[in-house]
């Protein structure tokens, strides 16, 4: 069963997209809403999993990981042992961010984020390592243009 979201309900969602540091108060007063009936509306976007947790996001460059890559993965096996192994392997590695299984072409796609191209190359290592593939093949990102953890509100 889906969750009824309304106006109000997107209205704090995009607050705390914005900024999961907010107050009850502070986010109460943005959307127009009593504290208890804020409070009360978080708590059950909280219980329903739509709020799935609260981050500080932190710039990758100045920890040293100036480098984001996009892994392109094929593969001949499909089978579930082989699968198993693949997820344990991705959730092995703290540099690989994102993993998508693809229609088309790829099998796979993974983000991951690194120092520079002989970090890549270690990550890479250790992933074939790890379990067997077909075709690997890497992208590095020249220029970020745009990237968010927002997900958009507008209603449809």
């Amino acid at each position: 069963m889906t969750l009824a979201i309304d106006e109000i309900d997107r209205k704090l969602l995009a607050e705390l997209q914005r900024d999961g540091t907010l107050s009850v108060d502070q986010l109460s007063e943005r959307a127009a809403l009593s504290r208890n009936a804020c409070w009360r509306r978080v708590k059950r976007l909280e219980e329903a999993g739509v709020i799935t947790g609260r981050v500080a996001l932190v710039d990758a460059e100045k920890l040293g990981l100036g480098l984001s890559v996009f892994i392109l993965i094929r593969t001949s096996n499909h089978d579930p042992d082989w699968l198993q192994k693949f997820r344990a392997a991705v959730a092995g590695l703290p540099e690989i961010i994102g993993v998508y299984r693809m229609s088309g072409d790829l099998d796979y796609v993974l983000r991951a984020r690194v120092a520079d191209v002989k970090a890549y190359d270690r990550l890479y290592q250790r992933l074939i390592a790890k379990v067997a593939l077909s075709d690997v093949s890497a992208s590095f990102v020249m220029e970020e243009i745009k990237e968010t953890t927002v997900v958009p509100m507008e209603v449809r």
